[in-house]
């Protein structure tokens, strides 16, 4: 679909100039410089030449076919000109001009009429607000960067600076190239998703490079990365990740909601790899496209010196790597070929074996990727400089052994990283493993964060199956009995659920609950509570009374008339104090819970991603302790044990100083059934239960929040 604007045949340059400072007059001078494969239209009804090319008073004018637009003229004059692109059956255009919607409420209005101009005329744009595009594979290069190295790497951007950086920093370390860069901007129309369809299905490409700040179809694009990421790696990096998300006082899972966390959990689960620091942004991607993945999770590391050994280890077990124990028969082979005071467990220390000939690199290396625990061969420390710090002669040995690391990787399938304190040196050798695609650094921490994420990408390949699609089959599981409730309420005008209403709609899907009864008198109260046969609770019920707590609308643990009866009347008095106008229906009636770990489940509607669903400790502790995680809906089996798992609290489960496990199995269940809730009734908003109380066996939903959408 998007051929024809990323592999444009042809050019059209509106608002072509001649003054050198002007974009119209640098994009031209580019693409011929660049030698560009197609044909190039300057487009500016008050020139006749420029740069020895005809120049056209407007678009139509052009007697062939057009792909592609670059319009460098002012935001207003776009949709106009996007009109007379769509007479001439224009693919795309370009939008260089920012002043929209990120200038506020005139700027809005003037990109929503770009797009209708867009969708009017069937124009696919990249922008606005875009430093543009750049195709390697024609020398297509509508940016005006000098000399982009070309390699495999698709880049996908929404700041143009970010862009240059990574593009600078892959020509002056001589890392790999780029097939594509794409300047996202506003994405006011192409989304993220379509460039990833477009980048799956281009056989040049081998990984691709991301750098969002927000996306606008958060859903449709972790669909496609979910198909796109077990062909190629995707690898992401999300700015404002500290930025909380709106507020809601509706809910404690509104408000708790963080939107960095939301994204990097949604990305991670659909086999993105998510880089959190700008610097290892393009390491990763570079080691992800040329290196295979590791799949058992299992690294080694081959040092010529114990420092460096064990800073690797510490920050490869920091990030959940195993560093395997060697067999016996790999231990007595690297015996046979390495001095007495060398360390042969995991990290190998060559303790100055390689002094003499650094070739005996490469000879440990073969003998530990053929070890059957190893997924792949971390060396550290002075390799590649031997022939620099100590004697030139030694550089051959490590050239040879450059040469074996190169033939391994490709036999073995496993990979090979190097980190050298001589990698900013002029080195033959690792140029030479630069050659053969092996990773080379001389940051200890970056080398282990490419590790990590080969070892992350290759987890996630051997568990594909079990992960979601993020595919909701909306209103498929809706009950009748469900559908009433919620009708009823609408009826009423309301937004949000009574407490008893709630706990109705969750047990119809098979929460375990006590709904209780509402009283709408003292004497009914106690007539209620009789019937229960033990303590009871008793809560205010009124729609204009959301939290009952602060209008201290909740009495515990009663079981006597007298303090039914007074509790009644207090609770009552109480929410008049608090809300004189408000609809009180009464006071609900039910079996107070007994005492167990008190966990809180909610869910949201959020503005990426929709539907997200939240797990962590409840009760008061969720505001203090905030130990919560959110995971976006729907949720696997699989998936519901990972989210028990992503929070400190998650010890607690399985009992502390003598206690038993509690119920994770119910547990996992109501988390299941929240999803299933959430796809059966698409009207709701917001979801709270708080507290669960869970149990050795079983669990008890002991309150419930529900708010819809607006009716709109």
């Amino acid at each position: 679909m998007l051929d024809k604007v990323l592999n444009a045949r042809s050019v059209a340059i509106i608002g072509a100039s001649k003054n050198k400072t002007k974009r119209g007059y640098q994009a031209i001078n580019t693409l011929r410089a660049d030698g560009y494969e197609g044909e190039i239209y300057p487009v500016n009804p008050k020139e006749d030449m420029i740069l020895g090319l005809h120049c056209y008073k407007d678009i139509t004018e052009i007697k062939s076919p057009v792909d592609l637009a670059l319009i460098t003229t002012p935001a207003r004059t776009i949709p106009g000109i996007l009109r007379k692109c769509g007479e001439k059956k224009v693919a795309g255009a370009i939008i260089i001009a920012g002043g929209f919607r990120e200038l506020g409420d005139r700027g809005k209005e003037l990109e929503r009429e770009v797009v209708a101009a867009a969708k009017e005329t069937g124009v696919r744009l990249i922008g606005p607000n875009t430093s543009g595009m750049i195709n390697l594979k024609t020398n297509m290069n509508l940016v005006g960067i000098k000399n982009p190295p070309k390699g495999n790497i698709a880049l996908l951007c929404q700041s143009g600076n970010m862009a240059l950086t990574l593009i600078t920093e892959a020509t002056v370390c001589k890392h790999e190239g780029f097939t594509y860069y794409v300047g996202v901007g506003n994405e006011s129309d192409i989304k993220f998703h379509e460039y990833l369809e477009f980048f799956k299905n281009d056989p040049d490409t081998k990984s691709i490079l991301m750098y969002v700040e927000g996306m606008s179809q958060g859903r449709k694009f972790l669909q496609e990365a979910y198909e796109t990421s077990t062909k190629k790696p995707i690898i992401l990096l999300k700015s404002g990740r500290s930025a909380a998300g709106k507020k809601s006082a509706g809910s404690h899972t509104g408000s708790l909601a963080g939107i960095g966390e939301v994204a990097k959990r949604a990305y991670e689960r659909a086999g993105i790899i998510v880089i959190e620091n700008s610097d290892e942004l393009f390491p990763v991607a570079e080691t992800l496209s040329s290196q295979p993945p590791i799949k058992n999770n299992s690294i080694a590391i081959l040092a010529d010196g114990g420092g460096h050994a064990t800073i690797a280890a510490d920050l490869l077990t920091d990030y959940g790597i195993n560093l395997p124990e060697l067999s016996d028969k790999t231990k007595e082979k690297l015996s046979k070929i390495l001095p007495e005071a060398a360390s042969l467990v995991n990290p190998v220390d060559v303790a100055g074996g390689t002094d003499a000939d650094p070739s005996l690199f490469a000879d440990c290396a073969r003998i530990i990727l053929k070890d059957p625990n190893v997924g792949g061969l971390l060396v550290v420390g002075l390799f590649g400089g031997y022939g620099i710090r100590f004697e030139k002669s030694l550089a051959i040995g490590e050239e040879a052994a450059a040469h074996r690391f190169g033939a391994m990787v490709k036999k073995k399938n496993k990979p090979i990283f190097v980190h050298s304190l001589y990698s900013s040196q002029k080195s033959h050798a690792l140029d030479l493993l630069r050659h053969y695609d092996i990773p080379v650094h001389d940051s200890l921490d970056i080398s282990c964060k490419c590790v990590a994420s080969l070892c992350k990408y290759g987890n996630y390949l051997k568990s594909y199956h079990a992960k979601t699609n993020f595919v909701f089959n909306w209103g498929a599981r809706a009950k009748k009995e469900g559908r009433d409730i919620i009708e009823n309420v609408r009826k009423e005008g309301r937004s949000a659920l009574l407490e008893h209403e709630a706990k109705q709609l969750i047990k119809l899907h098979g929460a375990p609950t006590s709904v209780g009864q509402v009283a709408k008198t003292q004497e009914e109260a106690w007539q209620i509570a009789k019937n229960i046969k033990e303590n009871v609770v008793l809560k205010i019920v009124s729609p204009d009374i959301l939290h009952k707590s602060d209008a201290c609308g909740v009495k515990l643990n009663l079981s006597s008339e007298k303090e039914i009866i007074k509790g009644f009347q207090q609770i009552i008095k109480s929410a008049k104090i608090y809300n004189p106008k408000a609809d009180i229906r009464g006071v609900l009636v039910a079996p107070m819970a007994q005492k167990g770990l008190e966990i809180i489940i909610g869910t949201k509607i959020d503005e990426q991603f929709g539907p997200v669903i939240m797990y962590g400790l409840g009760g008061i502790m969720v505001e203090i302790m905030k130990d919560v995680t959110f995971w976006v809906l729907p949720v696997s089996s699989t998936s519901s044990r990972k989210m028990l798992r992503d929070t400190h609290s998650s010890i607690l489960l399985d009992g502390v100083r003598g206690q038993k496990a509690y119920d994770k199995r119910s547990l996992r269940k109501l988390i299941s059934m929240c999803s299933e809730l959430i796809e059966s009734y698409p009207e709701i908003e917001e979801m709270d239960l708080n507290p669960v109380i869970l149990y050795e066996q079983g669990l008890d939903v002991v309150d419930a929040r529900i708010i819809l959408k607006d009716q709109e």
